[in-house]
């Protein structure tokens, strides 16, 4: 596991459901490389999806921008380590 604790930058998202996706992004540092951030941040959606239903997005990185409409309860971005994560439910509005 990395060491250090998540950072919350950002956040609209339940607190069970936080922990849940810095709990996911942990494991996922566990498995890949961090240099391999398609692999972690495929690994975060895929367990989000699995738990919360389809639709879900990650973007993992040290260094991104972005801009998006998300479903409300559903946004999260904080940092583990040198890398930041951005996980949301996409909306359609």
């Amino acid at each position: 596991m990395l060491e250090g604790k998540a950072m919350i930058k950002e956040t609209d998202m339940p607190e069970k459901m936080q922990t849940h996706a810095m709990d996911s992004a942990s494991q996922a540092l566990d498995l890949y490389d961090v240099s391999d951030c398609i692999l972690i941040a495929a690994h975060i959606k895929k367990e989000f999806d699995k738990r919360y239903g389809g639709g879900w997005q990650c973007v993992v990185g040290s260094n991104f921008g972005c801009f998006f409409t998300h479903t409300k309860g559903t946004f999260v971005y904080f940092a583990l380590g040198t890398l930041n994560f951005l996980i949301f439910k996409g909306s359609s509005s």
